[in-house]
């Protein structure tokens, strides 16, 4: 039976902090953690008072190990759907304009690739190890492997598939799957100052900005150029704008929104 505690959604101060909270399982996905990740992304969308989403693991020890293979857990696919629960996750998540940042606390597997790739900005501890094991089971990251297709060069990405085996933070630094990596007693200071840098922007020039990276994101120079340069004069439309332009000849922070 799904437990709604499966998932906590939690504010720390422009934070909505997303935590999979199946320590004793590693966080492993379930239907009720893809509820409530999804739960927690659409809050986020429409809360103004939230800058920044962190997805995170309850514990020390996993992040997400991917689906949870206890019999009658996972794979029951309603063949009457055309999408599953997963895929609509990942389109929710990287349709957000509220910028995210995975906080990999330890073991990043399987379907926690995919939650690691649906996320715009990485940070793990230096003691996290990550994979796409499927093959060992009969089985194919099909879905992860659509979200980390843009983050990591594609040779790179089929060893991973293909081949099953584990690698460490440095590794998966290496590769471009992580903005950072820092020892695990640092951890939540390196994602403190994360969100730090991101509140301290303009949340309308993030939420446009996103917005427009996703439109760019497979368009050929020309096209990615044309969308980028119509998009710079909307933006320079805004309030947002004209209070940061403002605040810059005035040499004082800009007042981006009530606190």
């Amino acid at each position: 039976m799904s437990d709604p505690s499966d998932v906590l959604l939690e504010r720390r101060g422009r934070a909505l902090w997303i935590t999979i909270n199946r320590p004793a399982r590693r966080n492993a996905i379930t239907d009720a953690v893809i509820d409530g990740i999804a739960e927690g992304f659409r809050a986020a969308e429409v809360t103004p008072e939230v800058r920044v989403v962190v997805l995170t693991g309850a514990g020390d020890k996993a992040f997400c190990a991917g689906a949870d293979l206890e019999p009658g857990r996972n794979f029951n696919f309603d063949r009457a759907r055309p999408t599953t629960a997963y895929a609509d996750l990942a389109r929710l998540a990287r349709s957000s304009r509220v910028p995210s940042i995975a906080r990999v606390n330890g073991a990043c597997m399987a379907g926690g690739m995919g939650f690691l790739g649906m996320t715009d900005l990485a940070v793990a501890a230096s003691n996290a190890v990550f994979g796409l094991p499927e093959v060992r089971i009969g089985l194919f990251p099909m879905q992860a492997a659509a979200l980390l297709q843009d983050l990591v060069p594609r040779r790179v990405l089929r060893e991973w598939c293909l081949c099953g085996e584990r690698f460490d933070a440095a590794s998966a630094a290496r590769a471009g799957l992580l903005n950072e990596v820092v020892p695990p007693g640092e951890l939540d200071s390196a994602v403190g100052r994360y969100v730090d840098r991101l509140v301290a922007g303009s949340p309308v020039a993030m939420r446009r900005g996103l917005w427009a990276l996703r439109h760019m994101e497979g368009a050929s120079f020309e096209d990615a150029l044309a969308f980028g340069e119509a998009q710079i004069g909307l933006a320079a439309l805004t309030d947002e704008a004209r209070e940061g332009i403002a605040a810059f000849n005035e040499k004082r922070r800009p007042d981006w929104a009530p606190e």
